[in-house]
């Protein structure tokens, strides 16, 4: 079966994906976004909080090389719930991706439409991770059920098992303060610089870029 789907291409010159459980020290980036930063990217064109219900969204990342930023940051004492309004600084090694460039899939023409006017600035990580969209287009996706090269995309370990670097991840955050993990799962994150084969994923062929997308189904409220 074949899908009509909305391709929302989106480039910068830096970005940084943080692994979730390194607070301090060196600080290296995933390869690819968690499926979280894709719908926070969303939440951020949209300029609200996005709720969905039997929604299919899919995305590749590729980047050029990756860089190591001296960064200064500031430390401040307290319980979890209040400050001294005392910081210290500090500076650490934080590696980034250079010439990042992110392609969403979608066949939900109001996700497309929030990216033709973002509300919020977009960005591929942090704050001065900032983002341009390139081009909104609409193309056929065609099915394909054999087995398929997957690469730049992040796969559920279950049931899939690809090869890749093994990664606990949340799928998005709940909208109230402080906010909370849903769906934290493991993930096969497998980068656009070693594709692996599989036989049991069903998966999406872009004909325009010769690339094999995985739709990830998403439930997460009701509109």
């Amino acid at each position: 079966m074949n899908m009509r789907c909305y391709k929302i291409e989106i480039s910068g010159w830096t970005a940084s994906f943080r692994y979730p459980n390194l607070i301090s020290g060196y600080q290296p980036t995933l390869e690819v976004p968690p499926l979280s930063t894709v719908l926070g990217l969303i939440n951020a064109a949209a300029g609200k909080f996005v709720t969905y219900q039997n929604e299919k969204i899919g995305y590749y990342f590729e980047f050029d090389s990756t860089g190591i930023d001296l960064e200064t940051i500031y430390q401040m004492d307290g319980n979890g719930k209040t400050t001294n309004n005392s910081a210290k600084s500090n500076v650490i090694r934080r590696q980034f991706l250079f010439n990042p460039r992110l392609i969403i899939y979608t066949p939900n023409s109001i996700i497309a439409d929030y990216f033709r006017q973002p509300v919020y600035p977009i960005l591929l990580g942090r704050m001065n991770d900032l983002a341009t969209i390139e081009s909104i287009s609409d193309i056929d996706l065609f099915s394909v059920n054999e087995t398929v090269e997957i690469k730049g995309q992040i796969i559920p370990t279950f049931p899939y098992h690809l090869a890749g670097q093994i990664q606990a991840l949340p799928e998005y955050f709940t909208n109230t303060f402080p906010r909370k993990n849903l769906g934290t799962k493991p993930f096969s994150i497998v980068s656009h610089k070693n594709g692996v084969k599989s036989s049991s994923i069903e998966a999406y062929h872009d004909q325009e870029l010769s690339l094999n997308i995985f739709m990830h189904s998403i439930n997460y409220g009701d509109e």
